[in-house]
């Protein structure tokens, strides 16, 4: 296919995920429309994954095959994908860089993504971008070479000290929010994580940082790897209990405060909790 005829797959492709999500910001939908996301994955036949079938390989490897709302393979033997890029652009959109920010990016894989938040926070932002494996890592250091502003970093996304930040956005399961990630949250600063149990299946959460604490939203389903040193089996027990009990639309905030569990607790952990609460 000729760079002008994959040029249209790939904006008719951003536009009709944005669709999807609801996602009305223009600034995002061109950088879906205009990063390549084959760049991004090694080279073809590609693995598509569905989630009741497995993985099928691409009939070739014609760059417009990827362009297709389903996750794919970096290493199939690890079940480590590029995930699906409807719900990237809606957690992204959720996730709102915008220029000058500071963005960190912890799971990065073959850094896609990562390229995306890279063109939302130009000019003048950064992304620093955390890679806990190693393969991974060099991969996304080499196909992220020609990005603007980004540092890949091979490291522990839970306690490498990274300067405060605008947006935090973790690509990987965790049983509870690290407390780095909180610290190092800006004011009106956002944190997209995953809240998985051992199953890799869990909630979305999104905290914002306010003056009096930080707002907290629960945003849907999702499912991820896990995110290494981030989750504890007392934490993912509190975790599990707290999804089978549902109502996941009453959690309001997160609080930091040593308070006993009470009625208004969603999920008590030790030194977090999902509150029912509004934020005061």
């Amino acid at each position: 296919m000729d760079d002008e005829s994959l040029a249209t797959v790939r904006r008719r492709f951003a536009e009709k995920i944005a669709k999807r999500q609801k996602v009305g910001n223009r600034r995002l939908i061109e950088a879906f429309a205009t990063v390549p996301r084959e760049r991004y994955l090694g080279p073809g036949p590609w693995h598509v994954l569905n989630n009741t079938l497995g993985y099928a390989v691409t009939e070739s490897d014609d760059p417009a095959l990827v362009y297709v709302n389903a996750p794919i393979a970096l290493d199939p033997e690890r079940s480590i994908n590029n995930g699906e890029p409807a719900l990237h652009i809606g957690l992204i959109d959720q996730l709102g860089p915008q220029p000058g920010d500071h963005v960190v990016q912890v799971g990065v894989g073959g850094g896609y993504y990562t390229a995306i938040i890279a063109h939302l926070v130009q000019p003048g932002g950064h992304v620093t971008a955390i890679e806990y494996d190693v393969e991974m890592a060099r991969r996304a250091s080499e196909n992220l070479a020609g990005a603007p502003d980004v540092q890949v970093v091979q490291a522990d996304g839970t306690s490498y000290g990274f300067d405060p930040a605008d947006g935090i956005y973790v690509n990987a399961g965790a049983t509870r929010p690290p407390d780095l990630w909180l610290d190092r949250l800006k004011l009106g600063g956002r944190l997209i994580m995953m809240l998985t149990t051992d199953k890799w299946w869990g909630q979305i959460l999104r905290a914002t940082r306010a003056p009096q604490g930080y707002a907290a939203a629960l945003l849907g389903p999702c499912g991820f790897i896990p995110c290494m040193n981030a989750r504890d089996a007392e934490s993912e027990a509190a975790l599990a209990a707290a999804l089978e009990s549902g109502n996941m639309d009453a959690v309001k905030s997160l609080r930091r405060d040593a308070h006993d569990a009470d009625e208004t607790c969603w999920l008590h952990g030790d030194g977090f909790c999902l509150s029912r609460r509004d934020l005061k």
